[in-house]
């Protein structure tokens, strides 16, 4: 009889390696009309991400697939800023996101004690929660940046693990091998992460290698025993177009493919995060050779921005590029507000931001062929043929706003609305089909 002790199973993929089938598989199953089978063998294999801490999902929050085959997610970054600390305003937007259909909340929170904030989110939101440790890492631990140490660091990850998130971006990529290359190659716009460029600095201050890649076992062990999933931080994503697919992004891209199959390997979930700014015709590339380098593990982007001078339009600029990236193969957008470059985002920017991004991710599931992905727009169609207005607000990805607008400026002729008025043609057409007479001169 064999003494050995059976490993313990605590995240979705150690149940999904060994054969079992969780209840937020089958919830992600039942949401993406995909058989439970097909969620576990792309969690098995780390194609699909079910980003659940064990103390969220006692919170009871709902479970969310991110990966191959899904529907693209969108995430809302909120937060509170030390230039502007207003937690009611970042309550607002928490409303909005989980009102307006966003999936996921990163919590990018960097003044100050920020635990109750994240943790009252989590405690919550049924949303998907992300962070970003290295942010909050200055303030937790109330020490400059190169007085933090490796052990100050792994504090935070821990404290951020307990509370329930989700999902942390951690910025494991950038190593000494990488920042060479940064140096040797330069580049325009040098580095745009915040939680990269804190861990450049920190390494170039203090003269050692970046701790979450030196010491990345230990940050698997913490994500193992809560099952959060790391998101693998592009801290060399491009901030500009000039500075896209250039020898940094890619150097750090294939350290991320490698730190994949270590977090595989040790039971962890994971998604790789991306671009950025790049140009239209750069975009496809980029996701086939993201997924190919980091073996399809789930991609995360925000943007891409595809142009730099968009300035207080970049929720539309990413919009295109998000359309773009999801279409060819991107699974997670980060939402982009007309904030962007400018100041921190209010409300309005939020709401804003997150059409515009989902827009562009549903635009990229009926392309992508998600199932049902096209059933809202054909059942708005079918509205619009009847001119049955509140059947196209039921349709509608914001009905709020659609329906202000179409009851602000009432039209003379029923059931039409003021663009065409009487010579509205699906009216025109509608009458004709009824055998109905109609005047389309200046009287009826």
């Amino acid at each position: 009889m064999s003494t050995q002790t059976e490993p313990k199973l605590v995240t979705q993929i150690d149940f999904a390696r060994a054969g079992q089938i969780t209840p937020q598989m089958k919830e992600v199953a039942e949401r993406e009309h995909r058989d439970p089978e097909y969620i576990r063998e792309r969690v098995a294999d780390g194609r699909i991400a079910i980003p659940a801490n064990i103390v969220h999902i006692k919170k009871g929050m709902r479970a969310f697939g991110v990966g191959e085959g899904l529907s693209t997610k969108v995430n809302v970054n909120l937060g509170i800023s030390g230039d502007k600390a207003d937690a009611a305003e970042e309550w607002k937007k928490v409303k909005i996101a989980e009102d307006y259909g966003a999936d996921a909340i990163m919590d990018l929170s960097n003044s100050g004690k920020t635990r109750q904030f994240r943790q009252q989110l989590i405690d919550e939101t049924p949303l998907m929660v992300g962070t970003v440790p290295m942010y909050d890492a200055i303030g937790y631990m109330e020490k400059p940046l190169v007085k933090l140490t490796k052990d100050d660091l792994f504090e935070v990850v821990r404290a951020h693990a307990e509370d329930g998130v989700d999902f942390m971006t951690i910025h494991c990529g950038i190593n000494k091998s990488v920042t060479k290359t940064f140096k040797e190659t330069g580049r325009l716009m040098n580095i745009v992460s915040r939680g990269g460029s804190l861990l450049f600095g920190w390494m170039e201050v203090t003269g050692n290698e970046n701790p979450f890649y030196e010491y990345f076992d230990e940050v698997l062990e913490i994500c193992h025993e809560y099952d959060v999933t790391i998101s693998l931080g592009d801290s060399c994503r491009p901030g500009c177009l000039y500075d896209s697919n250039d020898a940094t992004e890619t150097a750090e891209m294939i350290e991320l493919g490698k730190l994949c199959k270590r977090a595989w390997a040790a039971g962890v979930q994971v998604m790789v995060e991306g671009p950025g700014h790049m140009a239209l015709d750069e975009i496809a590339a980029n996701m086939k050779l993201q997924k190919r380098l980091c073996h399809n593990a789930p991609f995360y982007v925000l943007g891409p921005l595809v142009t730099d001078i968009g300035v207080g339009y970049d929720h539309i600029t990413a919009a295109i590029g998000g359309a773009i990236s999801a279409s060819s193969g991107a699974d997670f957008l980060c939402y982009v507000t007309p904030a962007e470059h400018l100041c921190l985002p209010n409300a309005q920017d939020v709401l804003d931001g997150l059409m515009a991004t989902k827009i562009a991710a549903h635009a990229a599931d009926i392309a992508k062929k998600v199932p049902h992905a096209r059933d809202a727009d054909d059942h708005m169609g079918q509205a619009r043929r009847k001119l049955d207005w509140d059947a196209m607000w039921e349709c509608a990805l914001d009905p709020v706003t659609g329906k202000k607008r179409y009851e602000e400026s009432p039209a003379a002729t029923e059931g039409t609305c003021t663009m065409c008025g009487k010579m509205c043609a699906v009216r025109t057409v509608n009458k004709v089909f009824e055998g109905t007479t109609i005047d389309l001169g200046m009287e009826d």
